[in-house]
């Protein structure tokens, strides 16, 4: 069924996927018509009728209502495990587990939080977290989406972190400053996320790239844009990888208080950029290889929207492969959400 953004879905034969055309979000009844006619055309046209229906593991999301509809075998699959699944599937990998980095926005996880900077040791048949970005607030949900300088407000404000005196807050309601703050704390429409992409929003509107987008990742990619003059000289800056009972936990307060003092600095929001992309890069390489230390695995895939970020798929891959890693990453699927729908028939045909 694919995801509820980006979405195309997948029909699946034998050995052969059939990926649809590029369907779009999940927001609209004419966008609902346009996938329900996209199934039918494209089961008549490949003679397929399908006897497994794989979806998202998110209840409200169209293509799970759709799924449900269907008086078929259902198996629902959780995101950033599809995401793995395709990458491996893309590269024509056989089942077996591999270090998989799904770094992305927004996916439901199976504890019910929204993931998104997950480390997993996966195959088509089971994967298990091995690390992952801390949990942190988004207040107002969606709306922090956006409008990232809600994300930034309420990473700082949950991490302890002052930043009232940071110029991206010039243009920002007070009231509304201390209503995000209120969010946070009362735990009022602040779901917590794990989600790469939102650190990246957090970073993007903090250095003073853009408070508000107009479309998604707006923010994110108009910092890759400023970094990458200043990529050659950047250092990373410092960070935590902390080992607990549930598997190591990325912490970020060292890191974005280290941003923050260097826009106190009045360090170039391009060199910041760029600095934060080099410790993104070298977190993923150090957790890795701690990932390998455990398990004597040796290839990783990269698969998540994330990695449309040029700058970040290059440090990551040449670092993996400079530490001996095999690295696979999209090449016939899209790398976001529009690649779900293959990592989902194939988990699906392993789980039959």
């Amino acid at each position: 069924m694919g995801g509820e953004l980006k979405n195309t879905f997948c029909l699946s034969r034998d050995r052969y996927a059939f990926l649809s055309q590029y369907i779009g979000d999940m927001e609209n009844a004419e966008t609902h018509e346009l996938f329900e006619q996209g199934v039918q055309h494209l089961s008549h046209i490949f003679r397929v009728i399908p006897e497994i229906i794989a979806h998202d593991l998110h209840s409200n999301y169209f293509t799970t209502q759709y799924a449900k509809k269907k008086n078929i075998q259902r198996i629902g699959v959780q995101q950033h495990h599809a995401h793995i699944a395709a990458c491996m599937a893309d590269n024509g990998l056989d089942n077996r587990q591999v270090i998989g980095l799904s770094f992305d926005g927004t996916g439901y996880g199976t504890d019910g939080a929204i993931w998104g900077g997950e480390v997993l040791l996966a195959s088509y048949t089971d994967f298990e977290r091995f690390a992952r970005l801390e949990y942190l607030p988004l207040p107002g949900a969606d709306s922090a989406i956006r409008h990232p300088w809600r994300i930034a407000v309420g990473y700082a404000h949950a991490l302890g972190i002052d930043i009232d005196d940071l110029p991206f807050l010039m243009d920002v309601d007070i009231q509304g400053l201390q209503i995000v703050k209120q969010q946070v704390d009362k735990k009022l429409n602040a779901p917590v996320t794990s989600a790469m992409g939102r650190l990246f929003d957090a970073v993007a509107s903090l250095i003073g790239v853009r408070n508000d987008v107009s479309y998604e990742a707006q923010a994110a990619i108009g910092m890759e844009v400023i970094s990458k003059p200043c990529m050659f000289f950047a250092s990373p800056y410092p960070y935590l990888i902390e080992e607990t009972p549930n598997g190591k936990l990325i912490r970020l307060k060292e890191l974005l208080t280290a941003i923050v003092q260097d826009v106190r600095r009045n360090k170039s929001a391009g060199v910041i950029g760029a600095r934060f992309h080099k410790t993104i890069g070298e977190i993923a390489v150090e957790v890795c290889k701690q990932a390998r230390t455990k398990t004597s695995l040796n290839e990783v895939a990269l698969s998540g929207g994330v990695w449309q970020n040029q700058i970040l798929l290059n440090l990551v891959r040449d670092g993996l492969e400079q530490a001996g890693f095999i690295v696979y990453f999209h090449k016939q699927v899209p790398t976001n959400d529009g690649g779900l729908a293959l990592g989902q028939a194939v988990i699906a045909n392993f789980k039959k």
